[in-house]
């Protein structure tokens, strides 16, 4: 079978027909919106200014009354050092618990400095080097010899020669020495090519951005000569309840829009439910501080939040009535929650029992728990 794809459209897909995405295309009129009154000094290559990097990421109304929507809901601070951090020469680290939205914020980064969020290593146990710095398209090496038109460069050697910002995400995920490859782009912004006897240095604009967390197996530490080249930007869990549901709310939102799921008011109260379960059980304690409760072993993010929402909303769609109900997010909750089939059964059916199940409003969602759980 052969497949014909065109090469006018293939690059740039109509945006309306894509699962997911980017966020330059998802947010291209906000960014052209503070493209077009951003009256503040750029650094060479951005698109923005530091100032609307961070407003676009935080939020805001603009002087024609153009609304920003928030791209992340935290401190402000924390996006003001990463935004600043890009404008440096060192390179910025996303660190923190699975499900704190780093990739999410990296993506958002790239897109609002560069433009384009695509210049991408995902980082896992078998990263190679080549995925760094550069591979070889082996017909022509074979044919011709080593040459740059036999050259493959990665992400990051096309981002230092277009003055771009690169991304790498999971970090510590690839191997030691795979990450210090690193090294000499970060501390000379040299990428040597020694089977040429050339070099890719990297122009004014350039910069990279990794994303690591410290909780899961099979993690790789830093080594200390490549941390010393970043600056690390520690992304905590939301603060608050209401916070974290705002966040969970905006993003089922958008899932719901791109998958033509019902979204709306009615479903604000199961949102906030699963918050609740979620954050009690992370915390140890219930909202009002009353009662002890064990922590299982999954992390419980906000991001597995929206999984189990979203999700439910789907149920809801497709076998329901179109309205988020206990029932829809009873079964995604107990899959988030119950990770150990051993331990953590054992504590969850306590949490159902001694906190879900004398909760005022809460009985038809300890029902709909009892019944998945059986």
């Amino acid at each position: 079978m052969t497949v014909s794809i065109d090469p006018t459209t293939s690059a740039t897909a109509n945006q309306d027909t894509v699962l997911r995405p980017h966020a330059e295309h998802a947010f291209a009129a906000e960014l052209a919106a503070l493209a077009a009154q951003d009256d503040r000094p750029r650094p060479q290559r951005w698109k923005l200014s530091p100032r609307a990097v961070a407003t676009y990421l935080l939020g805001g109304t603009l002087p024609d009354g153009t609304v920003i929507t928030p791209k992340y809901v935290g401190p402000r601070r924390i996006v003001e050092v990463a935004v600043t951090t890009l404008a440096t020469d060192r390179a910025l680290l996303l660190l923190g618990v699975p499900g704190t939205a780093k990739t999410w914020v990296s993506e958002h980064l790239a897109a609002a400095v560069s433009g384009d969020s695509t210049l991408l290593v995902q980082g896992t146990a078998g990263t190679p080097e080549e995925a760094i710095r550069y591979g070889w398209n082996y017909a022509r090496l074979l044919a011709h010899g080593p040459s740059r038109d036999a050259l493959v460069p990665s992400p990051v050697m096309r981002a230092m020669a277009d003055g771009m910002t690169a991304r790498v995400e999971e970090l510590t995920r690839i191997p030691a020495d795979v990450q210090d490859t690193l090294i000499t782009i970060l501390s000379e912004k040299t990428l040597p090519i020694p089977e040429l006897g050339q070099e890719v240095q990297a122009v004014r604009g350039f910069n990279l951005i990794a994303t690591a967390n410290d909780r899961d197996r099979g993690v790789n530490d830093l080594s200390s000569a490549l941390r010393r080249r970043f600056n690390t930007v520690v992304l905590p869990l939301p603060e608050s309840a209401d916070a974290e549901v705002d966040i969970v709310s905006r993003r089922v939102d958008q899932i719901g829009r791109s998958l033509d799921l019902p979204t709306g008011p009615e479903g604000l109260d199961e949102i906030r439910r699963v918050v609740t379960v979620f954050r009690e059980l992370r915390d140890g304690v219930t909202a009002d501080g009353r009662t002890k409760v064990k922590s299982p072993s999954g992390t419980l993010s906000t991001a597995e939040a929206i999984s189990v929402v979203t999700n439910g909303l789907a149920l809801a769609a497709h076998f329901g009535d179109g309205v988020l109900r206990p029932g829809d997010v009873a079964a995604g909750i107990l899959g988030a929650v119950v990770r150990d089939p051993a331990a953590d059964r054992v504590i969850w059916q306590e949490y159902l029992e001694t906190v879900v199940r004398e909760r005022d409003g809460w009985k038809d969602f300890y029902r709909a728990c009892r019944e998945v759980s059986a």
